[in-house]
């Protein structure tokens, strides 16, 4: 089995490095007042990140899911609020639409995406529902060569800078999963408001998402009714990249952690000869390759989607092992991990969020659990589950 990555990689990696440590570290402080980081967006649009998960005949790379996932965690260690924007460009919402709207709209929206003029929202969460995705409220209604959306979401990423909504909506009021499908709300809709409401700990603002009798052309409703599942087999892309920006926040912590031991003094020695801190990073260390090996064999279960199972599992290891590490990489800190100038500080915030988006790690550990004790082969047992 053969775990390298490819040349190719390894230099788009190291392409995205050298602008993390000449760009996105030094600058990381500045937008923890929510400003969205158009000017590091314009960067990563210059060196080809934007348009990762764009179609090549759109100005885009048609990357792998592996290609983001290595590219968003060189992001995630330096910047948090950075690898969110980044996260809805390369992510499930430019997929979205290269695999289900219609041509017009592709060629609308993919090259803006693609060099990095405009950006993506995705309107899932609603005041009443989260995870429960049946039980979303929001409808739009089909009349004639029209649609009409109507409802509320919240917490909703980039809503108020977005070129278009990708609103996750029961179709024609029919009840349950069967009625839940997607259709897109350009910005300027009339009835449509979006407005900045919470600031998050990781330092960007969610929006409260209204949709007052929004009118779009029929066209913009990309699949109907009894899509629940391709939406969701769709967000399989988002869970992954996910778990790459928390392994991104753990490795920049670790790699803080390490800088700091080496600098330290205590006693009259770095605090890294100390035992005790060599088993803090040798600790943290084994969490994170754990986490990688997880998250890359999830990422290569599917292409542009990857296994839900592979990517459940590899979403939960990654959310939780990013809180430990970073939370130890605040501790080896000491008083100056508490400081917002120590990036210790950010990435533990950033890696909070992981377990919070794109399905709780309650409710993947459920269906990981489901799978598990339904589809387990007694002949082949758990290797017979695994894509290897």
């Amino acid at each position: 089995m053969d775990f390298s990555i490819t040349a190719e990689q390894r230099e788009m990696v190291e392409t995205v490095r050298k602008l993390r440590h000449k760009q996105l570290a030094p600058n990381a402080i500045k937008w923890l007042n929510g400003d969205f980081p158009w000017e590091n967006m314009k960067s990563l649009g210059e060196i080809g990140v934007l348009g990762m998960a764009v179609p090549q005949e759109y100005g885009g790379m048609d990357a792998s899911v592996l290609d983001t996932v290595l590219v968003l965690e060189e992001i995630s260690k330096a910047c948090y609020a950075t690898a969110l924007a980044v996260l809805g460009e390369i992510g499930v919402q430019p997929r979205i639409i290269a695999n289900y709207a219609p041509e017009a709209l592709k060629r609308k929206y993919l090259p803006r995406v693609a060099d990095g003029s405009g950006v993506l929202a995705i309107c899932l969460t609603e005041p009443d529902a989260g995870t429960d995705v049946p039980n979303y409220k929001t409808n739009s209604q089909v009349k004639g060569d029209r649609v009409i959306v109507k409802g509320a979401k919240t917490l909703i990423s980039r809503a108020d800078i977005a070129d278009v909504l990708i609103v996750f909506t029961r179709i024609n009021s029919v009840p349950g999963a069967a009625g839940i499908g997607c259709v897109l709300v350009p910005q300027g809709t009339k009835g449509l408001t979006a407005k900045p409401s919470y600031h998050t700990m990781g330092g960007e603002y969610l929006c409260d998402v209204v949709f007052d009798e929004c009118e779009v052309p029929l066209d913009h409703l990309i699949l109907r009714e009894n899509s629940m599942k391709t939406l969701l087999n769709a967000f399989n892309t988002q869970r992954c990249l996910n778990a790459s920006v928390c392994l991104g926040c753990a490795e920049g912590a670790l790699e803080e952690a390490v800088k700091y031991m080496r600098e330290r003094k205590a006693f009259g020695q770095p605090i890294g000869d100390f035992q005790g801190m060599r088993w803090k990073g040798a600790d943290m260390y084994i969490e994170v390759e754990a986490a990688r090996g997880l998250l890359y064999r999830a990422a290569v279960s599917g292409n542009p989607f990857p296994d839900r199972a592979m990517a459940a599992m590899a979403k939960i290891y990654c959310n939780e092992m990013a809180i430990r590490v970073t939370s130890e990489a605040v501790q080896v800190h000491g008083g100056y991990g508490f400081c917002d100038e120590f990036a210790v500080s950010r990435l533990f915030r950033g890696a909070r969020f992981g377990s919070l988006g794109g399905g709780t790690t309650e409710t993947l550990r459920n269906f990981v659990g489901e799978h598990l004790v339904k589809r387990m082969d007694l002949n082949t047992g758990v290797f017979g589950l695994s894509k290897l």
